[in-house]
Parts: C-alpha cells; sequence; structure tokens
C-alpha cells in the first residue's frame, strides 16, 4: 500500500480529510432520493445495528432485533401510523448510502447528529448522550492517556472517532497535531506521539487489541461495552459527546413526522422508560 508524505500537514487538513475518507463524506451528493410518504398500516423500514447489545442486536437463533433502539424505533412507528416495522442491518460503512439511496425510509442506528452529517440528512431530537471512549487490555497497565504516547490507537471506519481523536489529544497537549506521514487510504496516520488506525469494523478492532496490534481501542461508550470483559478497562478519558437522533433523507416528507414522534416520546417519559430498561 503506498504512502504519501505530508509532513508539516496542519491537524485541520487531517481532521477533515479523515472525515470525508471515513465518514464517506467525499464526493457524496445532494443526499436527495425517493421521498417516502406515511400512510396508515404500511411497513416501516428502519436501519438499525444488529452488534450493539443494549442498542440494537440481531438474535441470530430467534431472528428477531433486540435493545433499546429496537424499542424507540417501534413506538415510534406505531405513533405515526404504521402497521409494522421492518428492520434492517446497516453498518457505520454502510448506512450513509443505505440511507441516501432509500434503501431504508430511516436510520435508529447509533447515529450521531453533527453538522457535517446535517448536510445531508435530517436528524430528529436527540434521544440518547453517550461519550466516545478509550478502552484497553489490563495486561498493557496503561492506566491514562499519557501512558499511550509513542502507540497506536484504532478507531472505526465510517464514524467520526477519528477526527475527534485527533482534536482531543492535540487540545489537550497529548500531540502537536501535526501529522508525519497518512497512508493514501487514510487507514493510518502517523502523528508525532501516536499512530491513528483505521478498522473495517469493531470486531477487528477488539481482536486487535486482544492480540496487540493496537494498544487503544476507541469507540462510542454503548458499543465499547459490547466489548468490555473482565480483561479490559475503560480510561478516565472522554474523546468527545454524542447525540444520537432518528435520521432521515435530507428533505423527506418523513422527517417532521418522525422528529415529531420522538419529541413527544421524550416529553411523555418514553424514552426515560426504555432506557431505564436497557440500562
Amino acid at each position: 500500500m503506498g504512502k504519501v508524505r505530508t509532513r508539516g500537514a496542519t491537524l485541520l487538513l487531517v481532521a477533515l480529510a479523515l472525515v470525508c475518507a471515513l465518514a464517506g463524506l467525499a464526493g457524496c451528493g445532494s443526499g436527495e432520493g425517493a421521498k417516502v410518504t406515511p400512510a396508515n398500516g404500511e411497513a416501516l423500514r428502519v436501519g438499525v445495528r444488529s452488534d450493539v447489545v443494549g442498542f440494537g442486536y440481531l438474535n441470530e437463533g430467534t431472528g428477531k432485533y433486540y435493545g433499546l433502539e429496537i424499542d424507540i424505533a417501534e413506538e415510534m412507528a406505531a405513533r405515526m401510523g404504521y402497521g409494522t416495522v421492518e428492520f434492517v442491518t446497516v453498518t457505520p460503512d454502510t448506512r450513509k448510502d443505505m440511507l441516501a439511496n432509500g434503501d431504508v425510509d430511516c436510520m435508529v442506528a447509533c447515529y450521531s447528529i453533527a453538522e457535517s452529517r446535517e448536510k445531508n440528512f435530517d436528524f430528529s431530537p436527540s434521544y440518547y448522550t453517550d461519550a466516545s471512549i478509550v478502552m484497553v487490555e489490563n495486561s498493557s497497565l496503561v492506566s491514562g492517556i499519557d501512558g499511550l504516547k509513542g502507540l497506536t490507537f484504532g478507531t472505526m471506519v465510517g464514524t467520526n472517532t477519528a477526527p475527534q481523536l485527533a482534536l482531543k489529544l492535540t487540545e489537550s497537549g497529548f500531540t502537536s497535531g501535526e501529522a508525519l506521514e497518512q497512508t493514501e487510504d487514510h487507514s493510518m496516520t502517523r502523528f508525532d506521539n501516536f499512530r491513528l488506525v483505521q478498522m473495517a469494523s469493531y470486531q477487528d478492532l477488539s481482536r486487535a487489541l486482544e492480540a496487540g496490534s493496537i494498544d487503544a481501542a476507541c469507540m462510542d461508550g454503548a458499543i465499547a461495552h459490547t466489548y468490555l470483559n473482565a480483561d479490559r478497562s475503560i480510561l478516565d478519558y472522554v474523546i468527545d459527546t454524542q447525540e444520537y437522533g432518528v435520521a432521515t433523507q435530507k428533505g423527506s416528507a418523513l422527517s417532521k413526522p418522525v422528529s415529531d414522534a420522538i419529541q413527544g416520546m421524550l416529553d411523555d417519559g418514553t424514552i426515560a422508560v426504555l432506557t431505564d430498561k436497557w440500562n
């Protein structure tokens, strides 16, 4: 894999490159697509995660999805007049295109509300607040963020964690923020005091952490708990906070009904009850 030398590049340029390459924003279209008009009795196709315990998890034995976001999607659809919900598995790497192309009507998939994403999609009010964190193996004896200087951080492709991490480490004085080297596909960026590696899945991140090919795995706290065990710890270091919202196509006929349903669930305490159920 070829490498492009970028000595002297600023953190801002690197962060923008990471956002474009990893969150799928580079060359993205207008976000317009087939508009979906709600009607009583129809099935609402909802993009959900299948691998996040407590939020969206597919039980292969029963073929059913379970979790907070599954319950939220079902209640939301009922309030909007839909007869059934058709759950469709999405991943951080596929969710943007699946929603833009109309493969799903909306997404309730640990999808954080971000200014860059709001250019392409509409979002409901936030139904959950999370924080992106840093997880390490106990055997590393790393107990704080400074113990990771000179080591390798791993994040997942298609998320906002990579640029957020680079910015936070710079703001906290961990690094100067200068990128010294970067692969053409942005899968690896070397800074002065650490390396940042992008991987295709959270399972890959977990395996790499166990094998020692990365020294820290960075992801949303909700997702991290799926891979947390007695041999791992979460450092006392918050990369950034995340607000999860339901995403719809930009300008879709679904955008207002979705937002109204979620706001109603917030106002009457339904979201709080469901959150307590899954905590």
